[in-house]
């Protein structure tokens, strides 16, 4: 087993090993290279953006209906439509950022152009 540090200078000792093998390791490695517009994120990221993405739809249909239903004194029918509606555009805004993600090359995506 692995004998523990006596002293202070033993501990400096090994923490200037563990500096140069750092050092040597990081020179050897390469970065990874971020290839499109959306290559540098955190896979995790780009889920929670999404997620967050249909939450604020929703919640934004939700506050509208029911500032709507409140001015015009309907009972819920309103805020159940913008819930649909808030959660439609989330869906939307959702696949745009699922296409920006699918896209590597950066450019748009091309259309079908037919003569």
């Amino acid at each position: 087993m692995a004998e523990e540090p006596q002293n202070d200078s033993d501990r400096q000792q090994d923490a200037a090993r563990l500096r140069d093998l750092e050092d040597r390791l990081s020179k050897l490695t390469k970065a990874p290279e971020a290839s499109g517009p959306m290559a540098g994120y955190d896979k995790a990221h780009l889920a929670w953006r999404m997620v967050i993405e249909i939450v604020a739809g929703i919640l934004l249909g939700c506050g509208i209906g029911y500032g709507l239903d409140w001015m015009f004194g309907t009972t819920p029918f309103l805020m159940i439509l913008f819930i649909f509606l808030g959660f439609a555009a989330g869906i939307k805004t959702m696949m745009r950022t699922a296409a920006e993600l699918g896209n590597n090359s950066g450019n748009p995506p091309e259309t079908d152009k037919r003569d």
